[in-house]
């Protein structure tokens, strides 16, 4: 078919047509054979590493060298990612505040924004700017903002994978650059992968970012699946020469969702060929059913010492995934991109050196028991963003802290003990009571026996009331309500009193 299409020359008379028809076939055929070569030389490859996890039951459906050891490059900027969105649903940070770049920050190696030192972007210009040019001085520049120093930085997102059951892996720095201690796994990328999209619905959609206006510059994504595969809404990509080639994708099409990994790749086209195939072959074997919680994550423990060495935190190897990431917590804190069955739970990273590869695991529960690991507290918060209280920063994914520095004045009247569900704030009482009447006829059966009130705080000199339902017995109702108000399009968190 190839070669007759090449040699095949039309009369003047003839067919025109016929010969574009069949030139296109060729070319089709061509492209599809290199790409099936390509993916399964990648798959052969020495330094790959893969998973397929189904999003929606935690089955593995795939499953290559994936819980070996192996550089993240800039996949290390979803973890970056994943603390921003956190602290903006915590109210510390805004999509508008202000990132100061260090001279630090500034001297990263490209890519990067190329901001000098002493200049600022906004979170949010960083956030894009870490999702399409993947930069290295946006990522340390936030790193700082979040932790005030990198090397504090790297022990908070350690101790926030650890949190998400990421045993394995350990961070160094914001931006993926080599670092020999910073490794991961396969495995836990899905994981995270899958976190990012499950906690923060609000602002998975950046990952989806295909160009952005920075400056005079238009800076376009590295992600070459996004735009060009159905359903393939981010996440990241991530190079260093020590790493390899290495990309995870969430796929999401006719109410499937998966999320692949594919680690040490050869080059980007190979990298990407081999993405293609595996969504190709394991998107239709997922699940159209199944749960959202799959990935819980306890609040942590605020640690007495902020240099506690989280690497020797004594974490347990396997248990249930409890039913929501909301927990109870006695005290809330707030590389570069270039040129088989098994009872026992898959995601258990066990504390040895080497751990046999699995071979193409298919149908293994992807769960795993959340853990509490100490956090060192934030160096930074900014003292305009800490007594306030987003009305829109939340969802059913956390549990919300106190802000420390918003001092409660008052309560318009007596507060309800046990578990609450925070709408939003007001500068009046009679706006947030007005909030929480509009909320209340969208809620239904799960807020009937609720009781709105709105309690008073000072925020710099004004008084804000937020605005709450009341009267839960415990975490599960507060949890079941905040639901039902988010499937309205009503945002809200559920907190103990």
């Amino acid at each position: 078919m190839v070669s007759r299409s090449v040699s095949f020359v039309p009369s003047p008379r003839s067919g025109n047509f016929l010969f574009k028809i069949l030139a296109v076939v060729a070319i089709a055929t061509t492209a599809f054979l290199a790409e099936s070569v390509t993916a399964e030389a990648e798959a052969a490859n020495p330094k790959y590493a893969g998973i397929v996890v189904d999003a929606k039951t935690g089955n593995v459906l795939y499953s290559e060298n994936s819980d070996r050891l192996q550089y993240p490059a800039s996949l290390t900027k979803m973890m970056t990612l994943y603390m921003v969105f956190e602290a903006l649903e915590q109210g510390r940070i805004r999509l508008d505040t202000r990132v100061p770049f260090s001279a630090h920050a500034s001297a990263q190696a490209p890519t990067k924004l190329g901001v000098k030192a002493g200049n600022s972007i906004t979170v949010e210009q960083g956030i894009l700017g870490l999702v399409t040019l993947s930069a290295n001085d946006a990522a340390t520049a936030l790193g700082e903002l979040l932790g005030g120093s990198e090397d504090r930085f790297g022990q908070m997102m350690t101790a926030k994978a650890h949190a998400l059951g990421m045993t394995r892996t350990t961070y160094r720095n914001a931006n993926g650059l080599p670092n020999t201690a910073q490794m991961t796994t396969a495995r836990d990328q899905a994981r995270l992968g899958i976190a990012l999209r499950q906690h923060f619905p609000q602002y998975y959609a950046y990952f989806s970012t295909r160009s952005f206006k920075f400056g005079n510059r238009i800076i376009r994504s590295h992600n070459r699946l996004v735009g060009s595969v159905r359903g393939v809404d981010g996440i990241k990509t991530g190079y260093t020469r020590a790493a390899g080639f290495n990309l995870v994708s969430s796929v999401q099409v006719d109410g499937k969702s998966i999320v692949g990994v594919v680690m040490g790749g050869t080059s980007t086209p190979a990298r990407d060929s081999q993405m293609r195939k595996l969504i190709a072959a394991y998107l239709p074997k997922a699940s159209t059913r199944g749960g959202s919680n799959l990935i819980a994550e306890k609040a942590p423990t605020p640690a007495a010492d902020a240099s506690v060495a989280t690497a020797d935190v004594d974490l347990p190897h396997k248990g249930p995934t409890p039913d929501t990431r909301y927990e109870v917590a006695s005290a809330a804190v707030a590389y570069t991109d270039s040129p088989a069955q098994s009872s026992e739970n898959p995601l258990v990273a066990q504390q040895k050196p080497e751990i046999p590869a699995p071979t193409k695991v298919k149908t293994t529960s992807f769960k795993q028991a959340s853990v509490a690991v100490p956090s060192p507290a934030p160096a930074y918060m900014p003292p305009e963003q800490a007594a306030s209280d987003p009305v829109d920063a939340v969802t059913t994914a956390s549990v919300a802290p106190q802000p420390a520095a918003a001092k409660r004045v008052l309560s318009a009247e007596q507060e309800p003990s046990g578990w609450v569900v925070q709408i939003g704030v007001s500068s009046s009482r009679d706006m947030a009571m007005d909030l929480l009447e509009k909320a209340k006829s969208k809620g239904g059966k799960a807020l009937r026996s609720a009781k709105p009130f709105a309690v008073a705080y000072s925020n710099g000199g004004d008084q804000i009331y937020r605005a709450r339902f009341g009267g839960f017995d415990d975490q599960r109702e507060a949890v079941n309500a905040c639901n039902a108000l988010k499937r309205t399009g009503v945002k809200c968190w559920a907190s103990a009193q």
